[in-house]
């Protein structure tokens, strides 16, 4: 059965990378299957671990050179990029959350490392050496599932840097002309930007779930007023309590909520909404919206429960960087770097997407947490025991190649179970 189920995902793999690298030549689409293959038979985006899963008949020190030779072609990093989105934009509907995710990686120990440049370590929480991440990911309201649509590494030290409003900005606009407007997108509170709100807020196709960190002026009866003071006056007659897991343990919040109709003084014509949530600290949590609010207990709760899924998406991040070691990386040059993390993108949306959204492969994904060997069965966050399970599975069972795929597709009796 581990042997069957083995052969059935490495023929999804070869699938899915000769969709994923179409318009390139057939030198970069065989690496880029191998480096599909190799990530998730691995778990890691170390070369090394890579050439050691591909088990060729040469020294393995020859398979790492020729992987680091084709992982500098800048081809690798627009094509998949684009392709990844194009498969993510069909799953996206009118009011899908698409969640825009900063973070980092931090390389404490390189010296070497191109255009390597100051981040904060969200971890340590403090300044390091390291490059910026930003990603956006489809996840419909109150649910799980994730849709990785698009991810952006960037260092303000290369020369094609203009600025992390620029980046992010650009990574938005592209996912959402993917989208074609479709979906809601949803930002912390880096979000709470003119450079952001402005533009997006002027655009009636927009929409927008952000939270606010509380000193932004906005206009409430033609009057302007901090969004904190407007927070602090707001009714809240509407209560629910949640569970929120924080390291490892369950935490309730008894929280009330209400709404404030409110405009941007730099985009007065278009009406806001100011959802105010009371009870997870000693501030009031702000969520500016162009969602239409009114005195309803569901709609309120719409916006709440939209913002908790951005939390439960933080887990993609460490999913992505734990899962495959991103923080590990050793690639020295930047354009490699860009398309190793681009490749990793390709490789989350195969493991979230490409096989999660197909119900055929239910029983692969049970015999993939079956294979991880969870001592405590499997968490709400599938991805983690799918990723480790699909490792299992690849590392005990021979690899085919495209060619073999290819010839042994059309008679194999099991593919139907594969849409």
């Amino acid at each position: 059965m581990l042997h069957q189920i083995g052969r059935k995902l490495r023929i999804q793999i070869n699938l899915f990378s000769g969709e994923l690298s179409a318009g390139l030549g057939k030198v970069t689409s065989r690496f880029v299957e191998e480096m599909i293959y190799g990530i998730c038979a691995s778990g890691s985006v170390l070369l090394s671990e890579v050439a050691r899963a591909l088990e060729e008949p040469i020294e393995m020190h020859a398979t790492h050179k020729r992987l680091s030779a084709n992982l500098s072609n800048g081809k690798i990093e627009r094509t998949i990029a684009k392709s990844v989105l194009a498969m993510g934009a069909k799953r996206i509907k009118k009011d899908t959350l698409l969640i825009v995710d900063p973070s980092d990686i931090t390389k404490k120990y390189a010296r070497k490392m191109e255009y390597l440049a100051e981040v904060r370590d969200a971890s340590e929480k403090k300044i390091g050496d390291g490059y910026w991440l930003c990603e956006v990911v489809g996840c419909e309201h109150g649910k799980h599932e994730i849709t990785p649509l698009a991810q952006i590494l960037w260092s303000q030290k290369a020369p094609d840097f203009v600025s992390e409003n620029t980046q992010i900005l650009s990574l938005v606009d592209t996912v959402l002309s993917a989208t074609e407007h479709r979906g809601i997108l949803v930002y912390d509170r880096g979000g709470d930007r003119r450079e952001f709100l402005i533009p997006w807020t002027q655009d009636a196709r927009v929409r927008y779930l952000v939270r606010q960190r509380g000193d932004r002026h906005l206009l409430y009866n033609g009057m302007l007023q901090a969004a904190e003071t407007l927070a602090n006056m707001c009714k809240t007659p509407y209560a629910e309590s949640i569970v929120k897991e924080v390291n490892g343990k369950e935490k309730y919040y008894f929280i009330d909520f209400g709404f404030v109709p409110v405009r941007l003084p730099e985009v007065p014509d278009r009406p806001l909404w100011l959802v105010v949530v009371k009870g997870f600290g000693n501030r009031p949590m702000m969520l500016l919206t162009t969602e239409p609010m009114r005195r309803n207990r569901t709609v309120l709760w719409w916006a709440v429960e939209a913002y908790l899924t951005r939390w439960r998406v933080e887990d993609t991040i460490r999913f992505i960087k734990q899962s495959y070691d991103l923080e590990n990386v050793r690639v020295l040059t930047y354009q490699r770097l860009k398309n190793l993390v681009t490749l990793l993108l390709a490789v989350s949306y195969f493991t979230a997407a490409w096989i999660g959204s197909k119900s055929k492969l239910k029983i692969l994904m049970m015999h993939g947490f079956k294979a991880a060997k969870r001592i405590f069965g499997v968490p709400d966050f599938k991805y983690y025991a799918l990723s480790d399970g699909m490792k299992h599975i690849l590392s005990r069972t021979k690899r085919l190649t495209r060619s073999h795929c290819q010839g042994l597709a059309p008679p194999l009796p099991e593919l139907p179970l594969f849409d």
